[in-house]
C-alpha cells in the first residue's frame, strides 16, 4: 500500500481511488473495524472502489440520535461541591441509575484527564469527560405539558439572580417520583431552558400550597440550607383551617416527632417522645362557628409537622385524609373544600451579603371563597 487516497473518478455517488493507503485512510475517518473489513474485501490489488463511502463517512460526520459522543464540561459555581454522581443523574436525563454508575466503575467517567469515584465532589474550574451514551426515547422523561408550564409561570411571586420563590399550587409535587413523571421543578427547568442551575431549596407536601423556594446557584442553595439548619433563621408562617373553636389564644407546640412505615408501606408520622425535637406556635386568625383559621409558625421544620402538631392539639386540619377528622373533612367538602387546607402563607429570610427576602403567597380563590362562607 502506498500513497494518500487520491480519488480519479466517480461512480454514482461513490469515488474511484487509484491507490490508496487504506490504513491510514480509515484511522483518518475514524472507521471501526467491521467498515475496515469491508473496504479491505473491496479491494483488487490495483485499486479500491469504495461503494458506499460516500455515505458512510456522511453518516459518521452526522450527529446520531440519542448517542452523542464524547461531552467535555467545565465545571462553573453551580457544580462546586457537587458529587460528581449526582451531577451525573441530573445532566444524563433518562440514562437508568445503573447505567451511570457502572460507567463511573469503569473509569469512563474522567476529571481532569484522572479516573474518579462516584462520592467525588466536583470544584470549580474541573475538566469533566463525560463517555458517549446512548438514551432511548423511552427512557427519557416526556416534558411537562404546556398548561402545567402555564401555571408555573404565573405562580412566580418573585425572582432575583439567586433565587425563584413561587406560589405553589395545591396538588402538585415538588419533584417527579414514583408515579409521577414530574413535578415543579422538572417544570421550570423545562419552563427555563436556559437556566445552568434550577434546585428545590427545601420542601412542601404535593397537598399544600404555597411559598416554595428555588435556588438559581449552587451558592445560594448552600446558604439557603444553612439557614434550614439554624431553625430561628427562616420565618416560615403557614395558614391552616383547623376542627373547632380554637381555645385560648396563642399555643405553643413542642411535641417530638418520629416519621414511620405502616406495613402497607404508607409513611405516616407520629408523635413519639423518642422522635426528633419539634415545635410549632399557633395563634388564631379567625374563629369561626365550628372552625378556626389558624396562623402557625415553623420553629423547625419536620415532616408532616403542622399537620401532625395540630391533631396532636385536638385541632386536626381541614381536608387532611392522614391526619383529620372524617366528619369535619365531609363537612368542609360539602362546603366546597376540595383539597388539604394548609398553605405556606409567608417566608421570610436574610442570606449573608444578600438583601433580606420576604414574601406573601396569597390563598387560592377556592379557599378565599371558603373563607368568606364561613363568616
Amino acid at each position: 500500500m502506498a500513497d494518500a487516497c487520491r480519488p480519479f473518478g466517480r461512480r454514482g455517488n461513490s469515488l474511484l481511488f487509484d491507490s490508496v493507503d487504506i490504513e491510514a485512510t480509515t484511522q483518518d475517518a475514524n472507521f471501526n473495524h467491521a467498515e475496515i473489513n469491508q473496504l479491505y474485501q473491496c479491494w483488487d490489488g490495483a485499486s479500491i472502489v469504495c461503494i458506499g463511502i460516500i455515505k458512510i463517512m456522511n453518516d459518521k460526520s452526522k450527529p446520531q440520535q440519542g448517542n452523542p459522543g464524547v461531552r467535555e464540561l467545565r465545571i462553573g459555581d453551580d457544580g462546586d461541591g457537587q458529587r460528581v454522581d449526582n451531577f451525573l443523574l441530573k445532566t444524563l436525563k433518562g440514562v437508568p441509575k445503573s447505567r451511570i454508575y457502572r460507567i463511573l466503575r469503569k473509569g469512563e467517567v474522567r476529571v481532569n484527564k484522572g479516573r474518579i469515584k462516584p462520592e467525588y465532589r466536583l470544584k470549580d474550574g474541573d475538566l469533566l469527560r463525560i463517555p458517549p451514551i446512548r438514551v432511548s426515547d423511552e427512557t427519557a422523561p416526556k416534558a411537562p405539558g404546556g398548561h402545567i408550564l402555564e401555571r408555573l409561570e404565573q405562580s412566580i411571586i418573585y425572582e432575583d439572580k439567586a433565587f425563584l420563590i413561587l406560589n405553589k399550587p395545591s396538588g402538585m409535587a415538588v419533584h417527579g417520583g414514583s408515579g409521577i413523571s414530574h413535578g415543579v421543578i422538572e417544570g421550570l427547568r423545562a419552563l427555563r431552558p436556559e437556566a445552568h442551575f434550577l434546585e428545590l431549596a427545601h420542601r412542601l407536601d404535593r397537598d399544600t400550597s404555597g411559598c416554595l423556594v428555588i435556588a438559581k446557584k449552587r451558592s445560594a442553595l448552600r446558604a439557603f440550607q444553612a439557614l434550614l439548619r439554624d431553625n430561628h433563621a427562616i420565618e416560615k408562617n403557614y395558614l391552616a383551617l383547623v376542627m373547632g373553636q380554637w381555645p385560648g389564644g396563642k399555643r405553643r407546640i413542642d411535641a417530638a416527632l418520629r416519621k414511620n412505615v405502616l406495613s402497607s408501606g404508607e409513611r405516616i408520622v407520629r408523635v413519639s417522645e423518642d422522635g426528633k425535637a419539634s415545635l410549632s406556635l399557633f395563634a388564631p386568625e379567625t374563629i369561626y362557628n365550628d372552625c378556626t383559621l389558624m396562623r402557625v409558625r415553623l420553629i423547625t421544620g419536620r415532616t408532616h409537622q403542622v399537620r401532625v402538631h395540630a391533631q396532636y392539639a385536638g385541632h386536626p386540619i381541614a381536608g387532611d385524609d392522614k391526619y383529620g377528622d372524617d366528619g369535619f373533612n365531609r363537612e368542609m367538602a360539602g362546603r366546597g373544600l376540595k383539597r388539604l387546607f394548609l398553605h405556606a402563607a409567608e417566608l421570610r429570610f436574610t442570606i449573608p451579603e444578600h438583601i433580606t427576602i420576604h414574601v406573601q403567597a396569597p390563598l387560592e380563590p377556592a379557599l378565599q371563597r371558603l373563607l368568606q362562607q364561613l363568616k
